[in-house]
């Protein structure tokens, strides 16, 4: 039966965009209600797929929204046995490299994928023996059609950095091993010396839909642009994003344009686009409106369009009265204006500024609990399947939480399978009741997950040592986990190794959230305050592209919250040679009313 939704359930622009017979390139402004639609669209093509054989794929820029979107799909009722979503490295990792290894000869006689744990623990020592001044951080790269790229803008280690590269790929080699960008390009190359593989792929797909494109890597949009073409019209595809949030080239992400995309698919895609905001006041609309690269009428029709915003901006105060200024802000949003506390995010560019700010605010406000993702206690490595069997082992058997956790005891199957473990016998409800059954009575977070994986693995009659894979995620989940620790605890975090911090991390947000720009992307508050918009920050100092990427970052922040917008460029700060910071200059001259609070108390 074709899945129908009810009148009301989407606006004329999402209808248009769905119902449309052939390729789309959506371009969807923030709060436009973009999973919406592509979670519909998901819905439909399910519902018209013909043949048990025939897939709908979804790519999303993280597991979380993968997740989301999956909930959502079968909130509505709709089977999702034929569909496939997950990231991009996933994806490749799924569909290419797993079923086509043997044509690959890196990974011909077995290989396991490394997380940046173990990635950051080779390269420093790699640094260490070069005896020169290259850093990890110098190393890192990523990968596009015609090679490796640096993130690393700074020419007087490049050569450094890629003779440590070389040296690090050598040992991946040694080792059988290849790291998460090696995963796109090892799939690369199998889809370009392998044309069968997209042709077969070809066949089974009938929509391949993206996620969050502007972020999307050179070497990915190559990866489905070939799958697409192979399939010699049979595959259709369904591409959401908004260019104005492309915040991660440095990282290799851009927004292709429709023209690009189709000619590298060789299919016909049209634009179709989502401009009608959901989230926001009128006022935070047309304040975030002003640092649009490409140009896009937004509207504010939300619930929430005509409330009178605040947003500040504040390039006057010091460094050493940040954190109290933070402070009255928060509580001014909290108890004056009676913003829920889990409805405000402090955003800062990266954890370097966050950390002071995170220790200090704790102590400042011991009332309030506080979140984010680099709140978690413990290593969030979602290819890691010790930090899987967490999700069940941290969650207590709710009715609201079923669906969920029956998915995520089907994700440890499917992982336990991978490794060469007989589970034959093993439903996922079978082990949903396994891990419903263990009790575990201490206070430390990590014994306390020691034991349960313990305890499961004798319940399920399991012998980890006989499977080193699963030995490596446990070292590494635990390794990775005493670090994250360490650095929560250097900042001045209250009883991370709690056992009741760990389960906040699958619970619903209930605290004060603390995140980068980039952490925060894809969220909504009702209440964001920003610190260091500064030059050099933000944008980076060695960010080729430092004005189009200042307006993309000053974007993203403005058009996460609902309600308020507090922004500060504080003084005080200097750089490694010792000059101050200045506040991000497109910031610093754009004229707006600002709202005063010089007496938030």
């Amino acid at each position: 039966m074709v899945f129908v939704w009810q009148r009301g359930d989407l606006n004329d622009e999402q209808t248009d965009a769905i119902e449309h017979e052939g390729s789309v390139f959506l371009a969807a402004c923030p709060g436009s209600g973009k999973t919406r639609a592509l979670t519909y669209k998901i819905a439909l093509e399910l519902s018209k797929l013909e043949s048990e054989r025939h897939w709908v794929v979804a790519i999303t820029y993280t597991h979380r929204a993968a997740e989301e979107i999956a909930e959502r799909i079968e909130r509505l009722g709709v089977a999702t046995d034929r569909l496939w979503i997950g990231t991009i490295h996933s994806f490749c990792l799924d569909w290419i490299l797993r079923p086509y290894a043997i044509y690959h000869d890196k990974l011909a006689n077995g290989f396991r994928v490394i997380d940046q744990h173990e990635t950051e623990t080779i390269l420093t020592e790699l640094c260490h023996q070069s005896q020169s001044y290259v850093r990890p951080l110098d190393c890192r790269y990523f990968l596009t059609t015609e090679g490796c790229e640096l993130e690393s803008a700074n020419p007087n280690r490049r050569v450094a950095a890629l003779a440590v590269l070389e040296r690090y790929w050598q040992h991946l080699d040694g080792n059988r091993a290849i790291d998460f960008e090696m995963i796109l390009g090892c799939a690369h190359e199998l889809i370009a010396s392998q044309p069968s593989i997209s042709v077969l792929l070809g066949s089974l797909f009938r929509y391949v839909l993206i996620d969050e494109y502007q972020d999307t890597k050179e070497i990915q949009y190559a990866i489905v642009a070939a799958i697409l073409n192979a399939a010699a019209g049979n595959a259709k595809t369904f591409i959401v994003g908004d260019p104005n949030q492309a915040i991660y080239g440095s990282l290799g992400g851009y927004a292709m344009s429709r023209a690009e995309f189709a000619a590298r698919a060789g299919i016909e895609i049209v634009d179709k686009s989502l401009l009608s905001n959901y989230r926001s006041s009128d006022r935070i609309v047309g304040y975030f409106s002003n640092y649009c690269v490409v140009a896009a009428p937004i509207e504010a029709v939300g619930p929430e369009r005509d409330y009178q915003s605040l947003i500040s901006f504040n390039h006057e105060i010091n460094q050493q009265e940040l954190h109290d200024e933070i402070v009255r802000l928060i509580r001014y949003n909290i108890e004056t204006l009676g913003i829920p506390a889990h409805e405000v995010c402090v955003v800062g560019p990266q954890w370097v500024q966050l950390a002071a700010i995170t220790r200090r605010l704790v102590a400042a406000l011991p009332e309030y609990s506080f979140d984010g993702p680099g709140m978690a206690p413990f290593a969030r490595d979602q290819d890691n399947i010790w930090f899987k069997v967490s999700r069940l082992a941290l969650t207590r058997p709710d009715p609201q939480l079923f669906v969920r956790r029956m998915r995520w005891a089907g994700e440890v199957l499917d992982h336990l399978r991978s490794v060469g473990v007989d589970i034959s016998k093993i439903s996922r409800r079978d082990l949903l009741r396994q891990c419903n059954q263990i009790q575990i009575d201490v206070d430390d977070g990590l014994e306390y997950l020691e034991l349960f994986f313990a305890e499961l693995l004798l319940v399920l009659e399991m012998e980890i040592a006989l499977f080193p894979a699963l030995v490596e995620h446990h070292t590494a989940f635990f390794e990775r986990s005493r670090v994250q620790i360490e650095r929560l605890e250097n900042a001045g975090v209250q009883a991370v190794s709690n056992i009741a911090m760990f389960r906040r991390v699958f619970a619903t947000r209930s605290g004060i959230t603390i995140s980068t720009i980039h952490g925060v992307k894809g969220a909504e508050f009702d209440t964001v305050i920003a610190f260091a918009l500064l030059e050099g920050m933000v944008p980076h100092f060695a960010d080729p592209n430092a004005m189009e990427s200042a307006s993309k970052l000053l974007y993203v922040i403005a058009s996460r919250p609902r309600k308020n917008l507090h922004l500060i460029a504080e003084a005080g700060r200097v750089n490694g040679i010792g000059e101050p910071y200045e506040a991000t200059e497109i910031l610093a001259n754009q004229a707006f009313g600002y709202d005063a609070l010089e007496h938030v108390e």
